[in-house]
């Protein structure tokens, strides 16, 4: 690490350079690590949406197991609606399970924003299929990844849509391990 002026600092090995002015440190680029300040984690407690294609309004939970932990202010939710206490970019990583029943072919979760508090639009979608060899019953999983600039806490906001949702397919939870769920982690501002 190099003093450059008497406010400047930078560490050579990282690249990283500093402003100081009245004992407060500021980033040109904010680092990486221990500066992620939003690290939460749901998951459905229970299966919904057999059959059905529709929102997923229901079942859904702070991940509570011992060892468990989160940073800052999480979201909160709202029927089905995700909410953000403070803007930035936000990582979405979305795992979803399915049951799929013999006579089943597809099985579809989309992850939807508004960028209005209104109108929503797929941005991400996760797909199961296809009967296992014999035909019978099988849970099938997918995953998938999203990056959220959230600007304005009030409107920005996300949801889950299933699709595609075959009679007897349904969306596998659980109270205590996570089938179906999401980590967001605020990666910057």
């Amino acid at each position: 690490m190099s003093i450059l002026r008497t406010n400047q600092i930078q560490d050579t090995g990282t690249n990283v350079a500093a402003n100081i002015s009245g004992g407060v440190v500021t980033f040109a680029q904010p680092p990486i690590g221990a500066f992620i300040s939003v690290a939460d984690q749901w998951r459905l407690t229970g299966s919904t949406n057999q059959g059905t294609n529709a929102d997923v309004t229901s079942n859904w939970a702070r991940v509570n197991n011992s060892g468990w932990s989160s940073i800052g202010t999480g979201l909160t939710e709202n029927s089905g609606i995700f909410s953000f206490a403070s803007t930035g970019i936000y990582l979405i990583m979305l795992q979803a399970e399915f049951f799929m029943a013999a006579a089943d072919d597809s099985a579809a979760l989309q992850l939807q924003i508004t960028l209005n508090n209104s109108s929503y639009e797929t941005v991400m979608q996760t797909n199961s299929g296809g009967r296992p060899s014999g035909g019978g019953n099988t849970n099938q999983g997918g995953a998938g990844f999203f990056l959220f600039n959230v600007t304005d806490i009030t409107t920005h906001k996300f949801k889950f849509l299933t699709g595609s949702m075959g009679t007897n397919t349904k969306l596998q939870g659980s109270t205590t391990i996570s089938k179906t769920g999401f980590i967001v982690m605020r990666l910057g501002a």
